[in-house]
């Protein structure tokens, strides 16, 4: 666990354990300050839940470990869901530092353990891009609780645009502006399906200078790819007419079932279809505290691209 904390750089929201790349299959432990936050989701660890809850507490020094066994996954495996406090109780609101900002999760109700910890380095890498281009009109899709939109105001973007299914994600993205000392004249959000708002923007002429698309999951298998293809070249074919000339698309699948090789292929089709020609940035992939091993290159589900825009 010390190797693993020296791979999350400026955070105070690390992952300890990630499943098979650890050698604990259908083990998840984030830790968030001074609470530890697991997700057992095979029947193997679940059998040993409390042996191993006791010697992550032991192993960190911490006293608090917060259960989030509701992941669909369990399902498969024949186990309820279940969630609360493993050890020890308390509030299960932080505040964590990512990047010299702050931002705020629940680890009692958001995704996964609370929050997306595997884009940690893209959202920095993001902020810079930002930044160095000069990149004045963001549009953050699926912003979930505004982390990509926090990082382009940091960037100095003059306007962001955020867009999510979810209320109360987008309060809590609206929160974070503010902590983070943004102007909130400067961020809009938007409750709304992001594929409608896409098509709406094109109708009114819209235009920005960076977007971000990080959907959730399309494809957890191999059986949805096909669909899941079929939906993310919808959105980046999208994005990319939204996209000025020499403006950049930061687009991400988290689907296991989609590899790197065919997002890049879907990107491109997108691309073809858009009328739209581009150059390919950069690759991104988890943060490192998300390995990735020889053993198990299955465990490379994100995957990103970094496209410029000819």
């Amino acid at each position: 666990m010390a190797l693993r904390t020296r791979l999350a750089i400026d955070s105070d929201g690390i992952r300890l354990v990630h499943g098979e790349s650890d050698g604990l299959p259908g083990l998840v432990v984030d830790r968030y300050g001074d609470t530890l936050v697991a997700q057992f989701g095979s029947a193997g660890v679940e059998r040993w839940k409390a042996p191993i809850a006791d010697a992550l507490l032991v192993a960190t020094g911490l006293a608090r470990l917060y259960e989030r066994s509701d992941a669909s996954v369990r399902q498969l495996e024949g186990l309820p869901e279940v969630t609360g406090w493993l050890r020890g109780d308390g509030a299960t609101e932080h505040t964590i530092r990512e990047h010299g900002w702050q931002l705020t999760l629940d680890v009692a109700e958001g995704h996964k353990t609370g929050y997306y910890l595997d884009q940690r380095d893209s959202r920095g890498r993001f902020a810079e891009t930002v930044r160095r281009l000069g990149l004045k009109r963001v549009l953050n899709c699926f912003s979930y609780t505004g982390g990509f939109s926090v990082a382009a105001l940091a960037g100095g973007a003059q306007q962001v645009v955020s867009i999510d299914s979810s209320g109360p994600a987008l309060e809590r993205a609206a929160v974070h502006v503010a902590l983070n000392g943004c102007d909130a004249a400067r961020a809009e959000f938007v409750d709304a399906d992001v594929n409608a708002s896409l098509r709406r923007f094109l109708k009114e002429g819209r235009r920005f200078d960076a977007i971000v698309l990080d959907p959730p999951k399309f494809a957890p298998t191999t059986a949805q790819v096909e669909r899941a293809s079929r939906a993310y070249k919808d959105i980046n074919r999208l994005a990319l007419q939204l996209l000025e000339p020499g403006g950049v698309l930061f687009t991400f699948s988290c689907s296991g079932g989609v590899g790197a090789e065919l997002f890049h292929k879907i990107v491109a089709s997108a691309g073809a279809d858009a009328g739209v020609d581009g150059y390919i940035l950069e690759r991104l992939a988890g943060a490192p505290d998300h390995p990735v091993t020889l053993e198990f290159p299955e465990g490379e589900y994100l995957k990103g691209l970094v496209v410029l825009r000819k």
